[in-house]
């Protein structure tokens, strides 16, 4: 072959999207039944946003983005992250004069140069929900509730919540200085990222994946031991509602996300089968990020999932899934003089709303139904040069074979009340 889908990419076929039809269905039904609206934000944006609210000297922006000067001349990314462009929306669409909270849910692809591995792609997809307007707590809980549930009734098991405090700006000051401190000693020894990160974003030095780093940040100081007060009471009040509702959640004391947004709440959920790949869906607060793209001071947090990777789990814990729904009947036809009529007579049951695959094509009989068959129709309507002389169709019964008489006149009727 001359052309494949570019590296990182797939195609989704049709045996497979029964998977994504279960997944983004109940994604809707579950953000819906929270009171979410769903909003969909531009493919790419300015390259601005990302760099200022992601942060420079993450990943995501010094790695990962696909950036693009247009004919324009202005410089564009493909969307790394739902969250940002969401914020965009909300302030250019003047959403702040809503009720609060403002609950928003995304379905959208998104794009990370990252090396391909299962379950993560250079085009992914993600399932994301925001929550903007409010500070206590509880807004925490509920977003964290809706994610748990969302995998619970996905029929997705064994997922506890990783779950930490990062602190807001005011106490993160002197985490960091115990943090650098403690690196001070041992910093020469992590890998090459982590060594410009003790420079330039010191909280990253607790997500490195490498072993040596990993057994380092397992030792560094708890970003818990250092919360203000207010940033202590609204940690504990977030694990007193998730312990009243049943979440299953750990503190995880290196959890500190990939993004330089989040303050206080940041989660992930990870299922704990052997294989699974390890994270499927994060989120936490992010007060400041509105305030960066030059709106109020508005509190807000959410969360964003991997459909890719859901799917992948779905697979590995034998979650079955719906099949999409077979045309109910299939239109077969022999004889030249009973084309036209086949397809006008096609035409006419579907704008009644009866899913039909019509045969095309000079086909013999047995071919036909074999085609039915193929396509999963539990009937066949079988038009032949004799049926148009007595204005009727034959319906066979594709499961035994019983066949019988219908006629044309009043066919859509007598179809619908199968």
């Amino acid at each position: 072959m001359d052309y494949q889908s570019p590296r990182g990419t797939q195609d989704i076929l049709p045996e497979e999207q029964p998977y994504w039809r279960y997944v983004q269905e109940k994604a809707a039904a579950v953000a819906e039944r929270y009171g979410y609206a769903r909003i969909d934000t531009p493919t790419f944006e300015d390259s601005h946003l990302f760099i200022r609210t992601v942060g420079e000297e993450t990943d995501i922006v010094s790695k990962e983005m696909y950036t693009f000067a247009d004919r324009g001349g202005s410089d564009l990314t493909l969307r790394p992250e739902g969250t940002a462009p969401v914020c965009r929306a909300y302030l250019e669409h003047g959403m702040g004069s809503r009720p609060k909270p403002v609950k928003l849910y995304y379905l959208a692809n998104i794009f990370r140069y990252d090396r391909p591995q299962a379950g993560r792609y250079r085009e992914h997809h993600q399932f994301g929900f925001e929550l903007i307007g409010e500070a206590d707590a509880g807004a925490d809980a509920e977003v964290i509730d809706m994610a748990w549930r969302f995998y619970s009734e996905l029929g997705l098991t064994t997922l506890p919540v990783q779950l930490n405090s990062i602190g807001c700006p005011e106490c993160r000051a002197e985490y960091v200085a115990a943090l650098k401190a403690y690196y001070e000693s041992c910093i020469d020894t992590q890998c090459q990222d982590c060594r410009v990160r003790y420079h330039k974003n010191p909280l990253r030095l607790l997500d490195c994946k490498k072993p040596d780093c990993r057994a380092a940040a397992a030792k560094a100081p708890r970003s818990t031991d250092y919360l203000c007060p207010d940033c202590k009471a609204h940690f504990e009040k977030l694990i007193a509602m998730l312990g009243a509702v049943g979440i299953p959640f750990e503190i995880n004391n290196c959890l500190v996300r990939g993004l330089d947004y989040y303050r206080r709440t940041v989660f992930e959920i990870q299922p704990q089968e052997e294989g699974a790949q390890s994270t499927i869906g994060g989120g936490g607060r992010y007060d400041g990020l509105l305030e960066q793209l030059g709106g109020d001071s508005t509190p807000a947090t959410g969360f964003a999932t991997g459909i890719e990777r859901i799917i992948l789990n779905l697979k590995r814990q034998n979650v079955a899934v719906p099949p999409l729904p077979a045309p109910r009947f299939y239109l077969a036809w022999l004889g030249d003089s009973a084309a036209l009529v086949a397809f006008t007579l096609a035409a006419d049951l579907r704008r009644e709303g009866i899913g039909l695959v019509q045969s095309l094509g000079g086909r013999s009989l047995k071919a036909q139904l074999r085609g039915a068959s193929a396509v999963g129709a539990k009937y066949a309507l079988i038009l032949g040069e004799s049926e148009l002389e007595t204005r009727t169709v034959i319906l066979r019964d594709m499961s035994n074979s019983e066949q019988s008489s219908l006629p044309l006149d009043g066919l859509a009727s007598a179809l619908k009340n199968l």
